[in-house]
């Protein structure tokens, strides 16, 4: 019987309650052992393949099921709730059994921040866990990336090899207590043990040295953030030529001396997730290095109780958790480390291998990372959530689907790879793996994909993949040995929103990004479509510009300047304009030619474009740098009404290019952003039809928040309901599961 039914509690029975969703790890059985008691019920609770089970009996069932529902643990989540009438049987105490194994149908819950408790205990002189690095309970602590296999039980994570003491086994054991059941349970007579003390790595980065330390899902490459010598060294090492860093700080007080938080990013930041948070930076004192052409920086705060007590030491090493509530003065650069675009190192003898040439020292520890999970990363747009990356804190939390879909593999896009696994209603993807340019990034991709399909159970009926023949993942699909569908880029970017919004029906959608193949091998990246589960129709593009050069325009926006200098007829004052670029007369040559200038509607080819004109960032040092800083000039966006031209589908914003010829870099920018938007949501409107409602938007364009607000706030004044991702990026972050989407329809056809 399902929970929406009437209930039956009014006589005296036993029932067996099903309770499915994010039931393990998270505290969950103490809970019931403690509500059972509470209402004098008999029975018992365990874990199993399919969440929580309970059997129960007694005249309090009712309120029992109530409190269930409404006072469940912080970090769980109740998806569903079924029960049947059993027999009675004898009463006895209420206890907690033990898990059963069986055909999975639940999944191991993220990694959580330590939490409060456990903090006053970190910091507590008198408490046997006195900062101890490792410190954990029911309600914090590692988890998805420390397990193996599912159900989520001690003897299935990294935590097996270590043998509890007797008082810590004491408390795993005690229904009562606050570690009952927690499997990373450990204190520093048994547990994991830290290679280098604390107080020696404050000191070393004090002292202007880079520390590598071991966290949560894998190691992070720590400086100063205020020595600009060292920062610089760390960027140099780390042939991260202009992408920002990352910034710790103690807490939100502290955060707030560098950015401007609203309340929602401060609810970011101090959440259970604890991602890398971006926004606007204030004056401020640190290497412009850190940021370099930025107004914006990304902050996080510490979530492991080694980062804290860091920041402990470096304050005096105070007693009790007064401390926490001060600004303190201490900000690290806090990055991913991983050399030179490689996947996040994640193992002790890997770090060894990898880090010894960036890192001055190594920080490890003996309990091992089975999943390797980088810092998610999010901003606020619109008032809501959006990932640029999503990874720990929020994996392998799933997508719930609009209804169950077969089982399927999805292997994601060449750029920032993720990949999906449906299992009924769910739609599990994975955390951020990154560009497919290295091998080790393919082995990391390969890793992930039996990963998953090994915890969740899985053997897929197919595999969805890209349109290009070439990328790895299409081979690595090809090699299964499974039915494949081929996903057209831009239909699965639309697919995965609506996904999202358990949209089953047609759509309207805009897709933009850098670049996706089209049918016929085309460069797509500016799509207007109408969207229905497996099918798709083009609707209009943004008009074509040519590439000189190829995919190196990405990297080199003056070339999408002179790109533009040659469409507006212009082309010969392409030498003249970009004097300061080797080889800008022979590229004029190749435009007037047409060799190798392979044509693109991509919008972020038109962002490029803007750049190249205006002078921002001539050559990038990373994907969508010239049009990031572009977005941080924007103060007001300020629209030219003759702008852009729509025939047949096709808009054209050459207007708007030849307007900032004669334009600033902030004026053009404003003019650039406004106009687009008006442009766009004009080009909307006129294929939305009276019954049209909701139109995705989606694409890695929509990470640019000027946009994605301006353009959700006019189509909202047409009466459309513009449908903004939150629950995955908008970039390729997000193309598995809009492949899994799609091929989940064909399937089914």
């Amino acid at each position: 019987m399902d929970a929406a039914a009437a209930t039956p509690w009014a006589r005296v029975g036993r029932w067996r309650i099903r309770v499915r969703g994010a039931v393990q790890g998270v505290g969950f059985r103490p809970f019931v052992y403690r509500l059972a008691h509470r209402f004098a019920l008999s029975g018992w609770v365990r874990n199993d393949a399919e969440g929580v089970l309970i059997e129960a009996q007694g005249c309090g069932l009712e309120r029992f099921v109530d409190a269930l529902r409404d006072e469940c643990p912080r970090l769980a989540r109740i998806d569903a709730m079924e029960w049947d009438a059993l027999v009675p049987g004898e009463a006895s105490a209420f206890h907690v059994v033990s898990s059963e194994r069986g055909t999975v149908n639940t999944v191991v819950p993220p990694d959580y921040p330590v939490c409060g408790d456990c903090l006053h205990e970190l910091f507590d002189p008198d408490d046997r866990r006195h900062l101890y690095p490792f410190i954990n309970c029911t309600n914090c602590g590692p988890r998805f990336t420390l397990t193996h296999e599912l159900p989520y039980d001690r003897v299935r994570t990294s935590m097996a090899r270590f043998d509890m003491c007797p008082d810590c086994d004491r408390e795993y054991r005690h229904p009562g207590n606050r570690r009952f059941h927690a499997e990373p349970v450990a204190c520093p007579r048994c547990g994991p043990v830290l290679d280098t003390p604390v107080r020696d790595i404050v000191a070393r980065v004090r002292a202007g040295e880079i520390v590598a330390l071991k966290g949560v899902g894998g190691f992070h490459l720590a400086c100063d953030a205020g020595n600009a010598e060292t920062v610089d060294r760390l960027r140099a090492l780390k042939q991260r030529d202009h992408k920002p860093f990352a910034l710790m700080l103690a807490n939100v007080d502290s955060a707030e001396r560098l950015v401007v938080l609203d309340g929602a990013a401060r609810e970011l930041l101090e959440g259970p997730a604890r991602p890398v948070v971006v926004a606007r930076r204030r004056a401020d004192s640190l290497p412009e290095s850190i940021a370099p052409g930025l107004p914006w920086h990304g902050v996080m705060l510490p979530y492991t109780p080694l980062q804290y007590l860091l920041f402990h030491c470096d304050a005096g090493s105070p007693e009790g958790t007064e401390w926490l509530s001060r600004a303190h003065d201490l900000v690290l650069v806090m990055t991913s480390a991983n050399p030179g675009g490689e996947p996040l190192v994640f193992e002790n003898a890997e770090a060894r291998r990898r880090l010894a040439g960036i890192a001055d020292h190594i920080v490890s520890h003996d309990r091992d990372i089975v999943v390797r999970a980088d810092d998610s990363v999010l901003r606020i747009v619109d008032g809501a959530p959006c990932f640029l990356r999503r990874a720990r804190g929020f994996v392998p939390e799933p997508i719930k689907l609009a209804r169950p879909v077969p089982a399927l593999l999805a292997v994601g896009a060449y750029l920032k790879n993720t990949i999906c696994v449906t299992r009924d209603r769910e739609a599990f993807v994975s955390q951020h793996i990154g560009d497919l340019r290295n091998p080790e990034s393919i082995r990391f991709f390969e890793e992930c994909v039996y990963r998953f399909l090994d915890m969740l159970e899985v053997e897929p009926e197919a595999v969805a993949h890209d349109l290009h023949p070439d990328f790895p993942n299409t081979r690595f699909a090809d090699s299964l040995r499974l039915p494949g569908v081929a996903v057209q880029h831009h239909h699965a970017h639309i697919a995965a929103v609506a996904a999202e919004h358990a949209v089953d029906g047609p759509c309207l959608g805009v897709a933009l990004d850098g670049f996706g193949l089209g049918p016929d091998g085309e460069s797509w990246g500016g799509e207007l479509m109408w969207v229905q589960g497996a099918e798709y129709r083009r609707l209009g593009h943004l008009q074509e510009l040519p590439q000189p050069g190829g995919e190196i325009v990405a990297r080199q926006p003056w070339r999408m300047g002179a790109a533009a200098l040659h469409a507006l007829d212009r082309g010969a004052e392409i030498a003249r304009r970009f004097r300061d670029q080797a080889g800008a007369e022979v590229l004029a040559q190749m435009l007037a030619k047409g060799v190798n200038t392979p044509p693109s509607t991509s919008c972020g080819r038109w962002f490029d474009a803007a750049c190249g004109l205006l002078g921002v960032v001539p050559r990038a040092g990373f994907e969508g740098h010239a049009p990031t800083v572009l977005e941080g000039l924007v103060e007001r966006p300020r629209v030219f009404h003759r702008g852009w031209r729509l025939r047949e589908g096709v808009l054209d914003l050459l207007p708007t290019l030849a307007e900032l010829l004669d334009c600033g870099a902030r004026e053009g920018a404003e003019l650039f952003h406004g106009t687009l938007i008006a442009a766009l949501s004009e080009w909307i409107e006129s294929a939305a039809g009276p019954d049209s409602g909701a139109v995705v938007l989606s694409g890695g364009c929509f990470l640019n928040r000027v946009l994605a607000t301006g353009l959700s706030r006019s189509l909202q004044r047409k009466g459309l309901r513009p449908l903004l991702p939150h629950r995955l990026p908008p970039n390729d972050g997000a193309i598995s599961l809009g492949q899994a989407w799609v091929a989940a329809h064909v399937l089914e056809t």
